[in-house]
């Protein structure tokens, strides 16, 4: 809406001027709250012992060894990649196969059509309070290859039609992916969770390829089979996480954990003295050698 006048008078970016630097404003804010707040750290051996208390922990193996992890991180590339080649040329399909559809109102249209997103996020959230999150990821993301393939052939309001609905079933596939995709890593979590999150490349990669379809065949409709292929190759990993017990198990095991805490005070996973924090949050150093094995013991074990 801020940029319908500029294709012709240059002079009008000057009225959204504002708008960038109060935005620039607000995160250099934000940055100063999230850099004087004292956020507690969560250690690789508190993941790891959420996991083993939840009988979810997969992280015997080594790192390389986590398949699971990067089947998701790669359904996340696919997935992102194919959300924003949709994204990034709806106009371009909805002024190429729409008569009387210019550029400003094709702008109106993507604005609609990320509403839909956003109207799927909630919905999808009201489900999974009542529904396991990864069936409603395979539905949602199934839902996204059934609608994106008839835009590939339709033409005018049905194929526009098409791409909206697609966008309101990818709403909820992004964080459900980093979720499943998460658990049960244990000590690996924070590491695993960047390649993870790093899947958000393929949001620089499939766009050019949807382009150069789009070039090749003179027409962007033709080329939406680039992020139907992207979808499917993302819909491996939701099969997966529903029907393989290696990827199912772990994601249903995994679960709320006390975490740091024990006998009412918080414990340092990583202290290799066993030690445990005093009332003034002071560490508390620990002489193994010099405590009974039923002390050791209790040290050791969180409760």
């Amino acid at each position: 809406m801020f940029f319908l006048k500029t294709g012709d008078d240059a002079q009008a970016l000057k009225n959204v001027q504002w708008v960038y630097l109060a935005i620039a404003c607000f995160v250099f804010a934000l940055a100063a709250v999230f850099y004087f707040s004292p956020i507690p750290e969560i250690t690789d051996a508190d993941m790891a012992y959420q996991a083993e208390e939840t009988h979810a922990g997969t992280d015997q193996k080594a790192f390389w060894q986590q398949y699971r992890l990067f089947h998701a991180a790669f359904a996340q590339f696919c997935y992102t990649g194919a959300q924003i080649a949709i994204a990034g040329y709806f106009i371009n399909y909805v002024t190429e196969t729409r008569p009387n559809t210019s550029s400003s109102l094709g702008a109106k249209f993507l604005a609609g059509a990320q509403g839909a997103f956003a109207m799927g996020r909630f919905t999808g959230v009201g489900f999974m309070k009542f529904i396991r999150p990864r069936w409603v990821f395979l539905f949602y993301l199934t839902m996204c290859i059934v609608f994106i393939s008839p835009s590939i052939t339709q033409r005018g309001n049905t194929g526009m039609v098409m791409l909206f609905v697609t966008l309101f079933f990818e709403s909820i596939c992004f964080p459900t992916i980093v979720a499943l995709g998460m658990r049960g890593l244990g000590k690996y979590t924070k590491r695993g969770s960047g390649f993870i999150v790093g899947g958000v490349a393929g949001g620089a990669c499939v766009p050019p390829l949807l382009g150069k379809a789009a070039d090749l065949n003179n027409s962007t409709a033709k080329a939406m089979s680039v992020p139907l292929a992207f979808f499917i190759a993302a819909w491996t990993y939701a099969l997966c996480v529903n029907f393989v017990p290696a990827y199912r198990d772990p994601a249903d095991k995994f679960t709320t954990a006390k975490i740091g805490i024990e006998e009412g005070r918080p414990r340092d996973e990583e202290n290799l003295n066993g030690g445990a924090f005093d009332e003034k949050g002071t560490i508390e150093s620990v002489d193994m050698e010099n405590r009974s094995q039923v002390d050791a013991e209790k040290i050791q074990k969180p409760r």
